[in-house]
């Protein structure tokens, strides 16, 4: 197969990955993907277009990891044609780490593993790295054993906690318990299982439950200047079992003061895990002392890269995973960039997720079909198909799919969600074996009747930052001042990461 522009190298192109590998080639180079061991299993997890694109096109070789970051370089470089790669991209989180390693290996732009960071994906390392500049950070530790520190911690904090693995996506593994006894069963399940993604032997992270409205943060680094891509608002929701099933995420006018705060936050976050060069999508819960880090995830944000054609729209032409690309391979094109996407946006929506109430082989899918004769559709990923097997969501991973819907109206937009709402709660989404029109209404019934308080009522949780917006405004001219003053350089970075750190911690005071 003959080169053309050259040869990119994603590490672990599954989810959104898949996606950027997509755009890449789009662009006339070739792709190489790089499977980690820790992505076993995760390889045919994309979207429609790139397995489409995988049978056709594809990528230019497809390699795994080595047993060591230099038999692994070794590798690439040869099929590269003797020379490094024009970029290594990291496409999911499970690829962090040896994107990482082989990026600083082989001397090219990526983030350095010095300083603590080894493992950035680790999300106590973030914690521990944001919280010594100063910021908010959560209270929380991790650990491998449940006797001694982390079983004090539990006794010391009050009721409920998160307990989560230290390396996770999807909200995977991620549960908020209510006593002592359920926290501990649930560290030793973290413990003894192998989770979809990350090491079976890692750490398990406990943590103060962080009351608020969660948002997303989406930028693209280059040389440490941070760029912002689309702050979003998550919708989580108790389902299931599960405290924290996604419904969807809608966009957030990005200069707002809200917003304002959040991006800079954000930034500070990053500059704190030394994170200078490419996508990361960084979730932050807006609590009444103001933003607290949740997690950074060192790549694009997830979803199978459903979000793209909206974030597209919003901004009138780019999104994460082409910003990403310019940061890599077009100078030009990332030069003309905005620090952040400019409001109004150019067009209105949201990104639907949906969940399912009920286990069992799919007959039929009539929710899809109708779907798209919506007024507001754009599109919708058809993750299920008759004879497949579902089950109740819980997580990203047992989501049944997803949809953008967007139109000049929000009241379509709105009255078309609603709709879904609908088609999910009364199980009409999808025909089950077995699961009758009777247990349909009766589930919907009691769907109904546990429903999670508005929208209204989430925000007025946040009522409480009102007073400390106040603080922005001058929180805005320390920054701007810092970004006088700071020099390129990497000493010019660590002292504003100081004086910034200090300021977030004025304005929380």
């Amino acid at each position: 197969m003959p080169i053309s522009k050259g040869v990119v190298v994603v590490v672990d192109p599954a989810t959104t990955g898949g996606a950027l590998a997509v755009e890449v080639s789009k662009r006339g180079y070739e792709v190489i993907a790089l499977w980690t061991d820790e992505c076993a299993g995760m390889e045919d997890h994309v979207n429609q277009e790139t397995a489409a694109w995988k049978e056709s096109k594809g990528y230019f070789c497809e390699l795994k990891e080595r047993p060591t970051i230099e038999d692994t370089a070794a590798y690439v470089v040869k099929l590269s044609g003797g020379k490094p790669p024009l970029a290594i991209m990291c496409g999911a989180e499970s690829g962090v780490k040896v994107c990482d390693k082989l990026t600083e290996f082989l001397k090219m732009r990526g983030n350095t593993t010095a300083n603590g960071m080894e493992n950035r994906r680790d999300k106590m390392v973030q914690q521990n790295a944001v919280k010594k500049t100063g910021v908010r950070a959560v209270r929380g530790l991790d650990g491998k054993v449940w006797e001694g520190e982390i079983e004090e911690f539990v006794d010391s904090e009050p009721f409920p906690i998160v307990v989560k693995p230290v390396e996770s996506a999807g909200s995977e593994g991620v549960k908020l318990v209510r006593t002592k006894e359920e926290a501990q069963a649930h560290f030793h399940l973290l413990m003894n299982s192998q989770r979809m993604i990350g090491a079976s032997d890692a750490a398990v992270c406990i943590q103060e439950f962080l009351k608020g409205t969660e948002y997303v943060v989406d930028q693209v680094s280059k040389d440490g200047y941070h760029k912002t891509m689309m702050v979003w608002q998550y919708d989580k929701r108790p389902r299931n079992g599960s405290q924290f099933v996604y419904f969807g995420m809608v966009p957030v006018n990005p200069q707002s003061k809200t917003a304002q705060w959040l991006i800079q936050y954000t930034r500070c976050a990053l500059d704190a895990i030394h994170f200078k060069n490419g996508p990361s999508h960084s979730e932050i819960m807006m609590t009444a002392q103001g933003p607290c880090l949740v997690e950074i995830n060192c790549r694009c944000h997830g979803g199978n890269g459903a979000w793209m054609p909206l974030a597209s729209a919003l901004t009138g032409g780019y999104n994460q995973v082409t910003a990403s690309i310019d940061c890599y391979l077009d100078d030009a094109a990332w030069n003309e960039l905005p620090s952040a996407p400019a409001y109004p946006f150019k067009g209105s929506g949201c990104n639907i997720m949906f969940v399912s109430y009920v286990d069992g082989k799919v007959v039929s899918c009539p929710g899809y079909e109708e779907i798209k004769n919506f007024k507001s559709y754009v599109h919708v990923d058809e993750d299920i198909s008759p004879g497949d097997s579902i089950s109740k969501t819980i997580d990203l991973f047992t989501s049944t799919g997803q949809c953008i819907l967007s139109h000049p109206d929000p009241a379509v937009v709105e009255a078309d969600v609603k709709r879904i709402r609908h088609l999910e709660n009364s199980n009409k989404m999808f025909i089950v074996e077995g699961v009758t029109a009777d247990e349909r209404a009766s589930i919907a019934s009691e769907r109904t009747s546990t429903v999670r308080p508005s929208m209204v009522d989430r925000m007025q949780e946040q009522h409480a930052t009102a007073e400390l917006m106040a603080a922005q405004i001058e929180y805005d001219a320390k920054v701007a001042e810092e970004k006088k003053k700071s020099t390129v350089l990497a000493a010019g970075a660590a002292a504003a990461v100081g004086t910034l750190g200090a300021a977030l911690l004025m304005v929380k005071k």
